[in-house]
């Protein structure tokens, strides 16, 4: 007899997200039914953009590991300056570049690339907000916080946001010293984090 099939992940059968605020409140997306791809839930987005709610508007912005391009999404509808999106996966890439077409978004770029080798290049300029959402199972977080602070790719006072399994700890993730731990939640197996560089206080409410 076969083994039963693995689990399913979050994001597997759900193809579709909405934007939840801004100028492009309630429009829809679609992603590819792939394991990897999977999207920050609503609740968790809706509370990620109250934290950044007033650094969004004229921000440079990074969505790393964009799968569906939700948060990059969200930070255009909110006025960010600018998006790029870095995703591996042609077809997920593809879907946030016809995204992008059809709302009329012209500040944004969409790298077919992983995160690793988009890392190694050199930045044109540093990025305002990161957004950092890798597959759960991945063991990326630490070599690319590392590489975004060691790099050049951060601005001054940059906000980084870092999602992974709610059981990794409060911390999230082994992060370079400079950074300091803002906000911190749990939604279920979410754990969701704010760290910003050179800021103090941590709240986890």
């Amino acid at each position: 007899m076969s083994p039963p099939p693995p689990r399913a992940r979050r994001g597997a059968a759900a193809r579709t997200l909405r934007i939840i605020g801004g100028t492009w409140r309630g429009r829809r997306l679609r992603f590819p039914p792939t394991p990897e791809i999977r999207p920050t839930p609503d609740r968790v987005r809706e509370t990620l953009f109250n934290w950044v709610a007033a650094r969004v508007p004229g921000a440079r912005c990074l969505d790393l590991f964009a799968g569906s391009g939700a948060l990059g999404l969200e930070a255009l509808s909110r006025g960010a300056a600018h998006v790029t999106f870095v995703e591996r996966d042609l077809a997920a890439a593809g879907e946030i570049r016809a995204r992008l077409a059809d709302w009329g978004a012209r500040a944004a770029s969409v790298e077919h690339a992983d995160a690793r080798s988009f890392l190694e290049r050199q930045p044109a300029s540093p990025f305002d907000i990161v957004f950092l959402d890798p597959p759960f199972a991945s063991t990326l977080l630490a070599e690319v916080t590392a590489r975004l602070e060691q790099g050049g790719w951060l601005a001054g006072a940059a906000l980084v946001y870092v999602e992974c399994p709610a059981d990794s700890g409060a911390a999230g993730a082994p992060v370079p010293a400079a950074w300091t731990l803002l906000k911190a939640k749990r939604a279920g197996e979410v754990g969701y984090h704010l760290y910003s560089r050179g800021a103090r206080g941590t709240d986890r409410e």
